[in-house]
């Protein structure tokens, strides 16, 4: 049974939801760190408030501690992750709100970060500061489902962006899928282009569409990069996205070739990794596990049909953003998933768990989750 959460107050309550408020004003900056807020309050009253904005810079701790100067004396500090105890590219946060004087920290949810892993709280309690966790963990956990997937599962959160027809297809029979959807979606992609840490996509789709994945028409500080699984290396050298430097690009491919891999060495942007082939395709589990430990935590995944079958069939999407136009294309118009395989009987089909449907211009956005069966 897992222990009982402290006693938290509406006060406490609603201190940690400014600071969850503040953590989601990092989401399009912090990869690959977390996205954090943190308020300090004496009593009802915020006295220092502050989020982590980006790798490198201070985290969210110092910057509410700041603002509150002397007041973080004997006041509570609300933190939507543990503080880290560690010595990374800044000093820990769990020091300074020690050297602060606050008296207590309140923490939603608690680091799996080896380095720090419950550290940050003990050295708090160690000093003699009431350290609590667990207040609105889920919603802290939601925040940075790909922070947490990339430690804990080892892998990205991964997101499978689609557009399709009323009737469920993604292009006309002689693959015309320009524009489906109209103009209203194609900008909501670009912010979910932006929140993300990378764009995957699958070489068929560069060798049809040739497409930039980049983000057009939203600011963003931190491009996501873009990846490319390439089992064969058959990229081209004339492709939109090796000419555009403005994000990396990771290609990822099963060819041990030297002389191929050298061939992309002039791109400055670009990196090419080895990973392992499945039936002559590139195993999905270890491209995924590779781009975690590149420090990729989130990905959106914008393929055709085949990958995003087989992504689907490997069970690696965590969630589906399907954009549906109201249109319908007719029966030889191509499908949204390549899955040939019935289910033994519908009870054993993959459930998937609605989160949110919109009106987003003429269509709709159907945001999906996975279920276990029932």
């Amino acid at each position: 049974m897992p222990p009982a959460l402290p006693n938290f107050s509406d006060t406490d309550r609603r201190h940690m939801r400014t600071a969850l408020a503040l953590a989601r004003e990092g989401r399009f900056t912090t990869s690959p760190n977390p996205r954090v807020g943190c308020v300090i309050a004496r009593g009802g009253q915020i006295v220092g408030q502050g989020f982590h904005l980006r790798a490198g810079e201070p985290h969210a701790e110092v910057h509410a501690l700041r603002q509150a100067g002397e007041l973080a004396r004997g006041a509570t500090a609300y933190v939507t992750l543990e503080p880290c105890a560690h010595h990374g590219r800044t000093p820990p946060c769990a020091q300074a709100l020690i050297a602060a004087g606050v008296s207590r920290v309140v923490a939603a949810v608690s680091d799996p970060n080896p380095q720090v892993a419950g550290k940050g709280l003990a050295m708090l309690a160690a000093a003699g500061i009431a350290a609590e966790c667990g207040l609105f963990e889920a919603e802290a956990r939601e925040l940075n489902h790909g922070f947490l997937s990339r430690i804990e599962r080892g892998r990205p959160f991964l997101r499978l962006k689609c557009a399709a027809s009323l009737d469920g297809k993604t292009a006309l029979s002689d693959g015309q899928s320009q524009w489906i959807t109209d103009e209203a979606t194609r900008a909501d992609v670009h912010i979910l282009r932006a929140e993300s840490c990378a764009v995957l996509t699958g070489i068929g789709t560069v060798l049809a569409d040739d497409p930039l994945l980049t983000v057009r028409g939203f600011p963003v500080v931190r491009a996501p990069a873009r990846v490319v699984l390439d089992s064969r290396l058959r990229l081209p050298q004339t492709a939109k996205l090796l000419a555009d430097p403005s994000a990396p690009v990771l290609l990822l491919t099963g060819e041990a070739d030297p002389a191929k891999h050298a061939a992309f060495a002039r791109f400055a942007h670009v990196s090419v990794h080895t990973v392992p082939l499945s039936d002559g395709l590139i195993s999905l589990p270890a491209a995924l596990a590779l781009l975690a430990r590149e420090g990729i935590g989130e990905v959106l995944a914008e393929t055709g049909a085949t990958l995003s079958g087989a992504l689907l069939r490997a069970d690696l999407v965590d969630e589906i953003v399907l954009y549906q136009a109201a249109k319908i294309l007719g029966a030889p118009a191509r499908g949204l998933f390549a899955t040939p395989e019935n289910p033994a009987a519908l009870h054993a089909a993959p459930h998937w768990q609605t989160q949110s449907v919109e009106t987003l211009g003429s269509g709709i956005k159907w945001v999906l989750r996975r279920t276990e069966a029932v």
